[in-house]
């Protein structure tokens, strides 16, 4: 909402947002005892201070002279005491020319002394250079002229990097995003997807909401990398809801992020999403262009871990077993390599590659080529990891899809039983946990289990009927009839 205009009462001019009183500088110096004697203003030290546009030494040289408190300062220029405390300390400076005009008029320093400016709005950097003339008129060419046009120059250039250097998001905003987005990325693997989705939502919301202000060059580097964060979760998001297209939306902002944060492991982390996102759908083969281009950007590590991991699933998936195993032997390369700081691992849970997660990847990608002893081995390795870590770590998602290829190659080898015991922890999974992938993947066991070789076997007719029924997380609204 923008702020309310406020107009002097006796003058009707507009009020500085600093001057809590009804009544602008002038006005309220007229109707007070507050007054700077004349001979003030041809103190040569105060005009040369005006000149180099230290208002911090003006502040002090008026009020030693004149006999002034800062609260008396204060009065005057509609600035607070405790700016004008910091002023005359030197941590704070006034640069903006509307601002400089505003204290010099509230002192009631003559016209000659004050700078030239038709504009009450903030100028743009541009704009708000000063022009190249001395308030105290010398000779040109004369020592005392250069020495004018040097402090003018002085002070431009302070102008400059004042306005360069604000900003509208504080170091403590930073970290209290980065550590969100953290909590967010740490609690998907393990927590309901819908709660997670609406605070997803408000963190990226408000690292918008900052880049919309703003900031000082680095600082937009580190939200561009936030933001670029934010959109890379929600692409995840929306993916395990079944919403190829709202993901796929989510990935191209989240690389125009990366691209303005120049930060390859966002790059790097995008495309395999992109790779990871065509991978499930109708898109396969455009998985591999996307692990390309994500192998161009990934550090070394975990990075190319996961991407080699995407991109031997992809090929399997599409029957292309020489490529899978190819991006195998490119994964187990990588794990032989030390993971470079400053990547995406800093947030935790969903933008790590633990061990884990790899052996489960691993498994799927030999389950999909039908080799399915060497499957159920790292899917059982998959488990055991989840299940002997970290709570927070444990992903109910990968968890259940590694069981998924142990109940595959349980089928394969015509065990229906052993098939039905990791069947029935996956159908036991609270309907707010099964994401759209296990929804799918259940869809194919239940495709085995009515093979005609199984028509004899009850347990395996129980366990069919169950995957027709199994429901993957709703996320249509729901119609109320009246």
């Amino acid at each position: 909402m923008p702020n309310r205009v406020r107009l002097c009462t006796g003058c009707g001019c507009r009020l500085s947002r600093y001057n809590q009183d009804d009544l602008c500088a002038t006005c309220l110096r007229d109707s007070t005892s507050l007054r700077i004697p004349e001979d003030v203003w041809t103190d040569p030290s105060i005009q040369l201070a005006i000149t180099q546009w230290d208002f911090g030494q003006v502040s002090r040289l008026i009020r030693k002279r004149a006999r002034l408190r800062q609260e008396d300062m204060a009065t005057l220029t509609g600035l607070s005491q405790g700016f004008l405390s910091m002023l005359e300390s030197g941590t704070r400076r006034l640069t903006s020319i509307n601002k400089v005009t505003r204290f010099l008029e509230g002192v009631g320093a003559p016209m000659k002394l004050r700078p030239a400016t038709s504009q009450e709005t903030t100028p743009s950097p541009s704009s708000m250079l000063l022009p190249a003339t001395s308030a105290v008129a010398a000779e040109p060419g004369s020592p005392a002229d250069l020495q004018s046009l040097a402090a003018q120059a002085a002070a431009q250039s302070l102008q400059f990097a004042d306005l360069v250097t604000q900003s509208s998001v504080t170091d403590s905003d930073m970290e209290d995003l980065t550590r969100e987005l953290g909590r967010i990325a740490t609690d998907y693997v393990h927590a309901p997807l819908l709660p997670l989705f609406h605070d997803l939502l408000s963190a990226r919301d408000r690292v918008f909401g900052f880049l919309d202000g703003h900031q000082a060059p680095s600082q937009t580097r580190e939200l561009f990398l936030l933001a670029g964060t934010s959109c890379l979760l929600l692409a995840h998001a929306s993916q395990n809801l079944g919403d190829e297209r709202s993901a796929m939306a989510q990935i191209r902002t989240a690389w125009t992020c990366a691209e303005k944060a120049d930060h390859d492991a966002l790059r790097a982390w995008t495309r395999g999403t992109a790779a990871l996102i065509t991978e499930w759908s109708p898109h396969k083969q455009t998985a591999f262009l996307y692990t390309r281009q994500a192998m161009e950007y990934a550090p070394p590590g975990e990075s190319r871990i996961r991407i080699a991991a995407i991109e031997a699933r992809a090929a399997a998936r599409i029957g292309d077993r020489e490529s899978a195993l190819a991006a195998l032997n490119e994964l187990q390369q990588a794990r032989e390599q030390q993971t470079v700081p400053g990547g995406l691992s800093q947030f935790g849970g969903l933008l790590t590659f633990p061990e884990a997660k790899q052996e489960y990847y691993i498994g799927g990608t030999y389950a999909l080529l039908g080799e399915h002893k060497q499957a159920e081995q790292h899917a059982t390795t998959a488990i055991a990891l989840y299940e002997n870590g970290p709570k927070k770590d444990r992903s109910y998602g990968d968890e259940a899809l590694a069981r998924m290829d142990i109940a595959t190659a349980r089928l394969a080898a015509g065990e229906v039983e052993a098939a039905g015991e990791q069947l029935q922890q996956i159908l036991q999974l609270p309907p707010k946990l099964r994401i759209r992938q296990i929804g799918s993947a259940m869809q194919r066991v239940g495709d085995l289990l009515q093979q005609p070789r199984f028509a004899g076997s009850p347990i395996a007719r129980e366990l069919a009927d169950a995957t027709l029924d199994y429901q993957a997380i709703d996320t249509k609204p729901k119609v109320s009839l009246q």
